[in-house]
């Protein structure tokens, strides 16, 4: 089995109280996720590695029915928590075979988890089983531009890499896939997905009251890549 990416135990409550206003999280791939996922009252939505819940939430704002789960159990009870328990929340890891009917969702979310994966070819032929025919996917992913600033080395370099957060002195480390934007998309395809809409995200403007030097910063440079998907009816 491969090494558990989950965020657990003071990594999981690290991410949940930094995920809240962090640019990245808040301002740049929250709104546009929340912009794809648009009006899903009524629908059947799935949250594949939920994290804290913050789509969890937001989907069941909308009147969506959700299901959230995640690897980690620390991220499952903030999920829970911070959806109002409006939804099903449910441990499980995504390198497994999801536990779910055939055509159970309306619609599957993956915001900010696909590079960690390792098993990314059957994660995404298990969400295409569980979504649908003519229901979507949304997956986000950290923009290799940004990454190959952050580590350096070639845009066309790849490979798995275990990376810092928290700066100096934190100890908190993630592990993830670098991938081009081409390796990425064409993942998406090769899983039997119709790709509907790519999208480089800016910074929303609300960022700029709240920290001008890091929306002028961040408003020059890709930092989240997501696409819109559809499962062929």
């Amino acid at each position: 089995m491969p090494t558990d990416t989950s965020y657990h135990g003071d990594l999981g409550d690290f991410f949940a109280g930094t995920g809240q206003q962090h640019p990245t999280n808040a301002y740049i791939d929250r709104p546009a996720m929340l912009e794809l996922i648009g009006d899903v009252a009524g629908r059947d939505v799935l949250d594949a590695g939920c994290g804290p819940g913050f789509y969890a939430a937001a989907m069941a704002d909308r009147g969506a029915r959700v299901t959230a789960i995640d690897g980690s159990a620390e991220m499952v009870r903030i999920a829970a928590r911070a959806a109002g328990e409006r939804g099903t929340f449910a441990r499980h890891d995504l390198e497994l075979p999801l536990p779910f009917a055939d055509a159970s969702f309306d619609l599957a979310v993956m915001a900010l988890v696909y590079h960690h994966l390792y098993a990314r070819g059957q994660v995404l032929a298990e969400l295409r089983r569980v979504v649908r025919p003519g229901g979507r996917l949304l997956v986000s992913t950290t923009h290799p531009m940004s990454e190959q600033r952050w580590l350096g080395g070639s845009y066309y370099q790849g490979g798995r890499v275990d990376a810092p957060i928290g700066g100096p002195g934190s100890g908190y480390t993630i592990s993830f896939e670098r991938m081009t934007v081409e390796t990425f998309v064409n993942e998406m395809l090769d899983g039997g997905f119709v790709l509907e809409r790519l999208v480089e995200p800016r910074p929303s403007v609300a960022l700029r009251d709240v920290d001008p030097e890091k929306f002028a910063q961040l408003d020059v440079k890709p930092t989240v890549l997501a696409v819109a998907l559809r499962r062929p009816a």
